[in-house]
């Protein structure tokens, strides 16, 4: 990420109400496991029936119906292939900026009435 991205990331997160010690994957909607996660030639170790194309053409993990990441386990809630996840996944840290941000963006359309959107 370049350092105005990186600042402006930053920058939103510091705006949000939850501090990084205050999130938890425990207390969360899963945000994070309905985002689109686009691979890239070094996450050849994920299982290819997770895999799928998007519209634009680019190799993406698998959603079920309700847009969840295939690769959920449903009854535990975590990711069932966590040691072969995806590099992206393996960045979006926990309470980082990304994660705050999107569960921000969550917390506000479900106040208002606006369903999840699937990106």
């Amino acid at each position: 990420m370049n350092a105005s991205l990186q600042k402006s990331a930053e920058t939103r997160a510091e705006a949000l109400p939850e501090k990084r010690s205050e999130v938890s994957c425990s207390r969360c909607d899963a945000v994070c496991c309905r985002l689109t996660v686009v691979l890239f030639p070094e996450d050849s170790s994920v299982p290819r029936h997770l895999v799928t194309r998007n519209p634009q053409g680019l190799e993406v993990m698998a959603r079920n119906e309700d847009g969840w990441c295939l690769g959920i386990d449903p009854l535990r809630m975590c990711c069932s292939i966590y040691e072969q996840r995806p590099a992206i996944c393996r960045k979006f840290a926990m309470g980082g900026p990304g994660c705050r941000d999107a569960r921000k963006t969550y917390r506000e359309q479900r106040e208002n009435g606006i369903p999840l959107t699937l990106y």
